[in-house]
């Protein structure tokens, strides 16, 4: 990842620097934290669209051995390789304990998708270094961002 700063945002009506967002975005191992294994749902169609952009998505999801063909992991901290983006897919008081994985795992960023507000797991996130990003989608912001055309 880029070495610039990555400033703190919140939601969708912040003043969050596009600068900012396409930094994260700029990572390419992604752990997607609570990916179902079910194509219909907003997880997998997620994770299909930044598999088909290049990225290495790692599913996280302690109740199956393999999503999308590839290996599936109980918690970030078991992951065996350096993770860029930690993608949370999780209610928000659930946020806590994978924010404290991702930090041990020694993760880039974190990424709440829409809906998943958790001010405190934010701000470990932040206090611990990464870059944070809360209540956005990920595919929406790297369609707006970094997708050609």
């Amino acid at each position: 990842m880029d070495d610039g700063a990555c400033r703190v945002y919140a939601g969708p009506q912040d003043d969050c620097g596009d600068e900012d967002l396409a930094r994260v975005l700029r990572g390419k191992t992604i752990a997607v934290v609570g990916l179902s294994s079910d194509p219909e749902k907003i997880s997998h169609r997620v994770a299909d669209y930044l598999v088909r952009h290049g990225y290495d998505v790692i599913p996280v999801n302690p109740f199956h051995e393999t999503i999308m063909g590839r290996p599936s992991y109980p918690s970030v901290r078991h992951i065996p390789v350096p993770v860029d983006i930690v993608n949370v897919f999780r209610r928000p008081e659930e946020v806590e304990p994978v924010v404290e994985d991702a930090i041990s795992a020694g993760a880039q960023s974190v990424w709440m998708q829409l809906q998943v507000v958790n001010e405190a797991a934010y701000r470990r996130a932040r206090e611990a270094g990464l870059c944070a990003v809360m209540n956005r989608c990920i595919k929406v912001e790297h369609r707006r961002l970094m997708a050609p055309g």
